[in-house]
């Protein structure tokens, strides 16, 4: 497989970012969300780590973030899932409305439930993006 790399030139650096998001550079599916996401990351309050390349920042196995969608906002724990999503939707002022409704608990599990059913067609997914 031919090696991506992912530009993060409209990133915050690492020091300076309110939110460290980390994604697998290597699923088409992903990518094209990334890309969405720093597209709207007009402010650059978001460091995206692609744990895809040799020598990414992982603060968790590799497998593990490779397997779901992984944030963390500044001095807060990593979260995955639901809660990752959330978290980039609080960092895009567009989208924040829909990040602070995730924080009500019955919204974050329904959210987490949708993202545990998009895993399992995630494979399929990911090939018509390739």
């Amino acid at each position: 497989m031919p090696e991506h790399k992912t530009p993060d030139t409209r990133s915050a650096g690492r020091a300076d970012a309110r939110l460290t998001v980390w994604f697998d550079g290597s699923c088409p599916l992903c990518r094209r969300e990334i890309a969405l996401f720093r597209r709207l990351d007009r402010r650059g309050a978001i460091h995206f780590e692609d744990v895809s390349q040799p020598g990414a920042g992982c603060p968790l196995d590799r497998a593990d973030l490779l397997a779901r969608f992984h944030a963390r906002e500044k001095g807060q724990p990593v979260v995955s899932g639901a809660a990752a999503f959330a978290a980039i939707w609080r960092a895009i002022p567009v989208l924040r409305p829909a990040g602070e409704l995730a924080r009500i608990p019955v919204l974050l599990w329904l959210l987490e439930r949708l993202y545990v059913a998009f895993l399992k067609i995630r494979p399929r997914l990911q090939s018509l993006f390739r």
